[in-house]
Parts: C-alpha cells; structure tokens; sequence
C-alpha cells in the first residue's frame, strides 16, 4: 500500500495551507487564502486547501495514513520557554505563562487539526499524527525538496515558530542535525518586520516592500545597530525599541505594533502614504543592510565550516523571501549552490511538515522540479464562467494561444495570462500571471497604476529563456522561482529596462520547456518578435488581495482593472464596448495567431 501523508499549515494563525503526499511524490499544495479570497486567511483553517489536495491527488479520508502538522511540543528542560521568560520579563503575564503553561499553543494547534479531520470526514483514530517543529518542517521544506545530494547546510530564518526563531543546521543521508537556534525575542525576522511596520506597512505583507524601497537610500546616513547586538556567538534584538510586546508596544489609533515609543521618539513619526521619501528610503536600506550583516556573519560562524566543505545551502523561513540577502549568499565565496524553497514562508511548513514525516517513515521526497501544484481548468470550465458572468465578457477561441499573446505584448499591451495548474507559493510562474513587454517603455507604471493599483516604486522582475539566462545573468546558476536577485549584464538592461531595478538587478524565473512548455512557447514567439526572451511577470492580483485562482476570480479582477486581455487557457477574453455588446459570447471562427 502507498503512504499517504496529508501536511497542513496553519500554526501561528496565518497563511494555512496543505500538502498531499504519495509515497514521495507531492502531488498537491495549495494556500487556503487562494480559495476564500482572504489575504493570508488569517485564524482559519485550511479547509478549502486540503479537499482540493484529496480531490487532485484522487485520496479518499480512509487512504490518508498521516496527518503532519508544523508545531510541536516544547520542552520545560530545554532552553526555550526559560530564555523567552527571561527576555521578555517586563510582561510577567507572559513570562509565567511560558514556563508554567508553555505548550498552550501546541494544545490549541491539536484541537483545530482534530476539528478540521473531522470536517474532511477523515478519522482522528485512523491517522497517526505527527507533530514537527515548526523549522524542522521549513529546513525539511528546503532539504529534502533540493534534489543535493551528500552534506548540505540548512539555513532558517523566520519569525519564530514554537519559540524557536532562527535554525542553523545541516543534512546528511536524509537526516537533519541541528547545530543552533536561537530563541524569541531574539529574531532576525521578527526585528525586520517589526520596522516593516514603522516604515508603514502591513506584516507579512510589507517586508516585500521594504527590500523594494531599499535601493532608492543610503544605508551609510543611519545606523541602525542599535536595534541587534551579535557578539560573535549569539544576537540579541533591543526590545526596548523593537520585537516588543505587552505594555511596551506603541499604540497609535487604537492600533498596538512590534515597536516602542522609543524608536519613535529616535527616528521620527511612523511612514503614511505611498511615497518612498527621505528618510524613510534611508531607513529601509539601512535595515536592509543590517539584516544583510547579521545573517552573513552567522552563515560564517555556524555554517562557514560545512559550506567550505560541500559548497551546498538550503535556506527556508519567511526571511528567505529577501531576494536581497539570497544574492549575496550566493556571493560568497564558499557558497556553490543554493537552494531557497519557492514557498518559503509558513504557507510551505505543510510541504515541509509532510516531507518529514513521509522521510520518517523511511519514503524520500522527492525533487522539487517544479510549483504548479495547485487547481487547474479546462477550457470548456473558462467558457462556462464568461458565460455566467455579470461582466459579459467577449471571448473568442484560439488555435495558437502564445502566438496570440506575443502579438499583443509586442504591441505594447498588458494581458492577464491565466494557464495550467496554479502556483504554490507567493510568486506568479506564468500560472496566474499578469504580463506586459519588458522593452514597452512606461509598462510597469501602467500595470501598478491602472491594474494592480501599488505603489510606483515597487519593481517588476522578469521571466526568461533559459537560452539567454547565462548571457543575461553572467552565471548558470539556477532560478526557477524567483527567489534570487542576480546583475543583469549591461547589454539586457537597455534590452528589458522595465524589469531591472534601481540597483541593477532583477528576480528572474529562468522558464524551461520542460515545466511550462505553453510558458515556453510564448517566451520564444516574443523572442522572434522583439529579439528578447523575455516577459515582465507579476502576479495576477490587486493590492492586498490573493493571487486568483479559478476563472471567475480572474474575470472578477479583468473587470475591476484596466486590464483589455485575459488568456483563459485556450480562450481570449475582452471586454463589451459599445460596437461589441450585440456580439454573442464565442465567436464561431479560430484564430491562429
């Protein structure tokens, strides 16, 4: 019989999600938020996510034989609950609680997984249940997904997990040792979206934000050291400015942040409005900088070893997600390969939880190759949504879809590109997709302007040929998920200056025919038609909303924006004009492109 196992997320009340397992192969994922339209699905379940991941997978509640879920138990005689209450002792309320009733969050975890079985019909008594500390399952996310072979360091940095907060290990024939973490408040992640906030943006959300803004400053006009101490061994985070809690935390509109009035009364009144100003833009490339330092100052205590050694890194934690700090790991030296899971944040411990436990039971994962893992739809499920829509959408039926696309990118428009099964994870990889032509001057303030309504500073990154990544990117390094920054050779930034940043860089996915061959196809017809191969890609969504997932959440936003073309896999949709309202719905003839 083949082992089962069903991952979920879900543990720290934000970005649940679920995974499905098949003897090794993950044949599902999916992010919950994606399905009940609510950003990060904050305090819910992943209900939605695991019927899809039973459904696609074909598994019934009776064939699941483990449930693994991201949040363990935590010792009273470990160094954990003791180091949070000696940090945070200015909250006693929560000091004592750690020592005398440390597992209550675990306990509570337990509870809402038995609820959530019980609605998937799935039976608590049939399963074994398997607990995994939160980094185990992101260094499990990384390790056993990279497809590394032989000794391989692993690298976490998150906001914390149980109490754990930064993980520094290695693994070896499938076993993962652990050789340092550090503990809340002491938090690399925590203290970079702590001034996420000050800066004026949202957590989890905002961090993206910040390392956008950051090119724009001088990290040399302030120093932020003042916020963390690393004295060669252990960091420790100022709470008294940052990473705060309890009566510590400044309050302003009935609002309570991970920041004190202190820092305030230091640097000035918190960020409002869209404007990327002096000094905030200073302050983001200085926190930029110094979460840069820190971190690559303990690769090379703890990992600097290993990493001479094997020259191979694997890094996951929602800190993971700072392409920045990922450009320069891979700058070191020592560093040959690295590894960085596409769902990199806690939406991916559902992945890396059920990994674990299927390599527990002597199954490997296997390789990630790619994240299209979520739902897909037919074309005749396209048609019937512009049928039923309020919108009465006008749409026509393709031989040639990236023929068709390439034309209208070449001719300076954005289309929405709505193909195959969805992305796991945060970043679009011409899944659910909004694109424009990286040479069409002025497309990127029109896609953040008229269509996905952000700020105008935020950069747009690139997908490209692998044929032309090495030429573009000076390195054969790969990129498939955007999660790397890389120098753009001199030559492709005044080919594709939409998609390269301030400082020179771009997030680049290197597409190969072989994940997304439709993808491909459509990189190689703009090649011969503007002499580039390459797209800008972003993804398909508002400000503050969830990527799309089905056809109708992509023609609710086709109507919500300026944009003129949605791909819904093998149709073209636009939109009723005065000359089109009396045409009906499916044209009769094809167009070949």
């Amino acid at each position: 019989m083949p082992l089962v196992v069903l991952g979920l997320s879900g543990a720290l009340t934000h970005d649940p999600s679920a995974a499905l397992y098949v003897d090794g192969e993950l044949l599902a994922a999916a992010e919950e938020e994606r399905f009940t339209r609510n950003k990060h699905a904050k305090n819910e379940m992943p209900l939605h996510a695991a019927r899809f991941c039973m459904r696609q997978a074909g598994v019934k509640p009776d064939d699941i034989d483990v449930v693994a879920f991201p949040f363990g138990k935590t010792s009273i005689f470990g160094k954990a609950r003791w180091h949070y209450a000696k940090r945070y002792w200015y909250a006693p309320d929560r000091a004592l609680d750690a020592i005398f009733n440390g597992n209550r969050h675990y306990r509570r975890n337990v509870k809402k997984v038995r609820g959530l079985l019980e609605q998937l019909g799935i039976a608590w008594n049939g399963i074994e249940f398997d607990a995994v500390a939160h980094h185990l399952a992101h260094a499990s996310s990384a390790y056993h997904l990279s497809g590394f072979e032989g000794k391989t360091a692993i690298l976490g940095i998150d906001g914390k997990g149980e109490y754990a907060t930064t993980f520094f290990g290695y693994g070896e024939r499938g076993q993962i040792h652990k050789i340092k973490e550090f503990y809340d408040p002491d938090s690399l992640g925590q203290l970079y979206a702590s001034f996420t906030e000050y800066l004026g943006f949202e957590i989890l959300d905002g961090e993206y934000k910040v390392m956008g803004m950051a090119p724009y400053g001088d990290p040399t006009l302030y120093d932020l050291s003042r916020l963390i101490t690393f004295d060669g061994k252990e960091i420790t985070v100022n709470t008294k400015l940052v990473n705060t809690i309890g009566l510590r935390r400044y309050k302003e509109d009935g609002k309570a942040y991970y920041f004190s009035k202190r820092l305030i009364d230091w640097l000035g009144p918190r960020r409002k409005g869209d404007m990327a100003d002096d000094p905030y833009v200073h302050y983001a490339a200085s926190i930029q900088k110094l979460y840069e330092d820190i971190s690559l100052q303990l690769i090379e205590v703890y990992l600097g070893d290993i990493l001479r050694e094997t020259g191979r890194l694997v890094f996951a934690g929602g800190g993971a997600l700072n392409v920045k700090l990922n450009q320069k790991i891979l700058d070191l030296p020592y560093v040959k390969e690295l590894f960085v899971q596409p769902a990199a944040s806690d939406a991916g411990t559902a992945v890396g939880a059920a990994a674990f436990a299927s390599w527990k039971r002597g199954v490997m994962p296997q390789k990630m190759e790619h994240v299209y893992l979520g739902p897909n739809y037919t074309t005749e499920e396209c048609i019937e949504a512009c049928t039923s829509h309020s919108g009465k959408p006008v749409f026509e039926q393709l031989d040639n879809v990236p023929n068709r696309a390439a034309e209208i990118l070449a001719a300076g428009h954005p289309l929405a590109w709505c193909q195959g099964r969805m992305e796991f994870g945060p970043r679009a990889l011409g899944g659910r997709s909004i694109l424009g032509c990286p040479n069409t001057k002025g497309i990127s303030d029109k896609i953040n302007q008229q269509i996905k309504f952000r700020e105008r500073w935020r950069p747009f990154c690139p997908s490209i040929l692998d044929t032309v990544a090495e030429e573009m990117l000076q390195t054969d390094h790969p990129a498939p998920y955007m999660t790397i920054t890389f120098e753009v050779s001199e030559a492709w930034q005044t080919r594709i200056p939409e998609v390269v940043h301030k400082d020179g860089t771009s997030r680049v996915q290197i597409v190969t025919e072989k994940t997304n061959p439709r993808y491909y196809a459509l990189l190689k017809q703009m090649e011969t038609l503007t002499g580039n191969g390459a797209v800008l890609n972003t993804s398909m969504n508002r400000r503050g909303e969830p990527m799309i997932c089905s056809p109708t959440d992509a023609l609710n936003m086709f109507f919500d924006s300026d944009l003129e073309f949605l791909f819904l896999e093998d149709i073209l949709v636009t939109k009723q004009t005065q000359e089109t309202q009396s045409t009906p719905g499916i044209k009769d003839q094809a167009l070949s492109g």
